[in-house]
């Protein structure tokens, strides 16, 4: 096995002006959820070039490829890369800026989607080395619910062949490119959506006797619906509950009829995330209704929770620390942000992890979903070897 790693190592080095290239084409060409048409042929191009088969066209504009190794039905394992990009106008002056007016890759998709194709090309010149097959899946609309994820899957991307485990890497800009991290077990939240009216009857400021508020039922709402996280939640199970869009769209004299407003529920417990729904509707109906208005409160069901497999996640640890060394391996806390790699999680073993981007000297440092995130390309050289090793390694075991 050191002589194999030894040539992923060279292969991923050889490999890495190509990524970079690719990355960089990516970038300047970022697509919304569900319209990752031309990502999706460039996708296909480079997978033509290098004579892996492919079908195209899963869940929209996802393309599934298999690269078979000796004995190809002994062990099957899936690698996963999300092409998607997000609604947000790019402020980086790089000569790879996006071309397309207020679309982005604010969140690394463009480098999952070339590690992931880089590590294709390795595997792909190590076919006669390893035995088993593996599945890459370029997946679209992470960035949307109900998720790329779970739309392949309904188009059965983990059957014909059926894949004993799945990995996913996402760029990680508090780390630095070099470095990976793992957690086993819960790691990620799950996230809901929360659209809510409140209505009332509008009127003068002036004569809040002759009205009913609903701003005042809206204030009076927000305050109790915390009360359902910190006094209805296991304070073991980690719980967010937050509104970032409160619109009232009246005046200093005027008493709108609506305020409107939208939230977002994350927590890592399948059932208490239903028992909060129940009650969140419950308190918010009955507490309008005793002030004297009505609410329309829906929630959006989103990602379930994320889990890595303990033993999977285990070995792909040990793998990465005899691949990039034990300092270059770091344990992950856990978070309550949200990825659509969750359905994956409920269904198969999976893991799920880190791959640092920023730079050394402190560049690169800002955050996913920002209008000037970027990552040191280093990473592409860690990240599709480090994959290529984890394949390699889980399909020996």
């Amino acid at each position: 096995m050191d002589t194999l790693m030894h040539r992923i190592k060279e292969l991923a080095a050889q490999a890495y002006p190509e990524v970079v290239a690719i990355r960089r084409d990516l970038h300047a060409h970022p697509e919304l959820s569900f319209e990752e048409n031309r990502t999706a042929a460039k996708v296909c191009e480079y997978l033509d070039k290098w004579g892996i088969s492919y079908q195209k066209g899963v869940a929209k504009t996802g393309v599934v490829a298999l690269l078979e190794g000796r004995n190809p039905n002994k062990k099957i394992i899936a690698l996963r890369a999300d092409m998607d990009a997000l609604p947000i106008q790019e402020t980086n002056e790089v000569d790879y800026k996006s071309v397309n007016e207020g679309i982005m890759h604010a969140c690394g998709h463009d480098a999952h989607t070339a590690s992931v194709l880089g590590t294709a090309y390795i595997l792909s010149q190590l076919k006669d080395s390893f035995e088993g097959t593996v599945k890459f899946i370029f997946q679209p609309s992470e960035e949307k619910l109900p998720g790329g994820a779970s739309v392949m899957i309904a188009d059965g991307v983990l059957e014909n062949p059926k894949p004993s485990a799945i990995y996913g890497q996402h760029v990680y800009p508090d780390l630095p490119a070099g470095k990976v991290g793992f957690r086993p077990g819960m790691y990620m939240a799950s996230c809901d959506e929360i659209y809510v009216t409140v209505k009332g009857k509008g009127g003068h400021g002036a004569l809040p006797h002759c009205n009913i508020d609903p701003v005042l039922i809206s204030a009076q709402m927000l305050v109790a619906l915390q009360q359902i996280v910190s006094r209805h939640a296991d304070p073991r199970i980690p719980t967010v509950l937050s509104f970032g869009k409160v619109i009232a769209n009246g005046a200093t004299n005027i008493i709108p009829n609506e305020v409107y407003l939208e939230g977002t529920f994350r927590t890592l417990n399948e059932e208490w995330r239903h028992r909060a729904h129940q009650l969140m509707v419950e308190l918010a109906e009955g507490l309008t209704k005793s002030m004297g208005g009505s609410v329309d409160f829906r929630i959006e069901k989103g990602y379930p929770f994320l889990t890595n497999d303990p033993a999977l996640t285990s070995r792909a640890m040990a793998a990465a620390k005899a691949f990039l060394g034990n300092d270059n391996v770091i344990d992950l806390d856990v978070r309550m942000t949200a990825e659509d790699f969750s359905w994956y999680t409920q269904l198969l073993p999976a893991c799920f992890y880190r791959l640092g981007t920023s730079s050394p000297d402190g560049q690169y440092k800002s955050s996913v979903h920002t209008p000037n995130f970027n990552i040191d390309e280093n990473a592409l050289q860690t990240g599709m070897g480090l994959m290529a090793w984890l394949a390699v390694d889980e399909l020996g075991s």
